[in-house]
């Protein structure tokens, strides 16, 4: 019996649609534990590779003969092999083709709305990682936001509509992955813009992204409006988009809120992030639909594959939201901070432009769940 090969995007839609799938995950338990496929119907078996070294009779019927079976490991090599050996033993199974380095890689862009005024816009959701990138096409030109750093998706995807991208923004300087907006900018011609108040230490050039700028995208005059938001970082700003739609960053998100330690100044910021939560954002419609950077777990996302919620449903269901002591509030945030991101440091060194880690390396730094939220 063939062993099959599966991409991570033969994955991602099974995500996508709600699918039933189960997981034969070989990687060491810790390694299983911290980082793994999440999916609405996936089920897990998880037993290190070295363990079935002798044979896999063992888990035989451990493991389903209704549903499909998928074998994972971190990079592919041995779950080919347990693979075949489970092929070997008469039953069906798939390996992921590049293992979980693929699965970290890999983004689904999925459509969140015709805008009003003219114009779409996408999200790009790269499921093995929670990260989320932005981008507004209008009358053949296209603005991005938090682009990851697999930019030849942004750029293809472009090519593919038919538009030209002249605008790409960071919402802050990233900690927990390495951004591709200047590498973009590169390719493109594009303009890059950072907020300044994060960019003290950059060694690049740049456009300062600042509180009211006002980006026209297209013929059809779509507005992308900046709004100062510090807290997870100084720099932090969001967008309000053709007055539908809330870019929040790291700020907020569906199930939680911006962690403010990642560089170094918890104590400093967690005025800034209540600031920003409890005034700022207080003052803008409650009918703007929040896109953040990240989301944390699959239950996040919406039925269609978005990440996306009302504000003003996120101001009554967000525990981050609703806590009205502001003594508590500062507790919460820094005292209930989970594991730092992989490589944090170095990676915020690769996004001032001071390291440029070559292609293998940039895998190994963001390696791992993203852990930009306070729990």
């Amino acid at each position: 019996m063939a062993v099959k090969k599966w991409t991570a995007a033969q994955v991602a839609r099974k995500v996508m649609d709600h699918e039933e799938l189960f997981i034969l995950d070989v990687r060491n338990t810790d390694a299983f534990e911290d980082w793994k496929i999440d999916g609405h119907q996936f089920e897990y078996l998880n037993i290190p590779y070295f363990e079935l070294l002798d044979g896999v009779e063992e888990i035989l019927p451990k493991l389903p003969i209704d549903k499909e079976v998928l074998v994972v490991c971190a990079k592919e090599g041995s779950s080919v092999m347990v693979a075949e050996m489970l092929s070997e033993a008469g039953r069906e199974v798939a390996y992921l083709e590049g293992g979980m380095k693929s699965w970290s890689s890999y983004l689904e862009p999925v459509k969140v709305t015709d805008l009003e005024n003219g114009g779409e816009l996408y999200q790009f959701v790269r499921l093995g990682k929670g990260c989320l990138s932005y981008m507004v096409i209008s009358e053949g030109e296209a603005a991005i936001i938090d682009a990851v750093r697999f930019t030849d998706v942004f750029t293809n995807f472009a090519k593919e509509k038919g538009v030209e991208i002249k605008y790409i923004f960071d919402t802050h300087l990233h900690a927990d992955h390495i951004s591709g907006g200047r590498m973009i900018a590169d390719a493109t011609g594009g303009t890059y813009y950072l907020p300044p108040k994060d960019a003290q230490e950059v060694v690049f050039d740049y456009t300062a992204l600042t509180d009211g700028l006002n980006v026209k995208i297209g013929a059809s005059q779509l507005d992308v409006n900046a709004l100062y938001s510090p807290g997870h970082t100084i720099g932090s700003t969001s967008f309000i988009i053709d007055n539908q739609f809330l870019v929040t960053g790291d700020i907020l998100f569906i199930d939680s809120i911006g962690r403010p330690d990642l560089a170094g100044l918890a104590e400093d910021w967690v005025g800034d992030l209540r600031e920003t939560l409890y005034s700022r954002y207080r003052d803008i419609k409650e009918d703007l639909v929040v896109l953040p950077a990240h989301f944390m777990m699959i239950d996040e996302l919406n039925e269609d594959g978005t990440v996306a919620k009302r504000l003003g449903d996120l101001f009554k269901d967000n525990h981050g939201l609703n806590i009205e002591d502001e003594a508590e509030f500062r507790r919460t945030v820094t005292e209930n901070l989970p594991p730092q991101p992989n490589a944090y440091e170095q990676i915020r060194q690769v996004n001032m432009g001071k390291i440029t880690p070559d292609n293998d390396e940039q895998t190994e730094m963001e390696i791992g769940p993203n852990r930009c939220a306070i729990r």
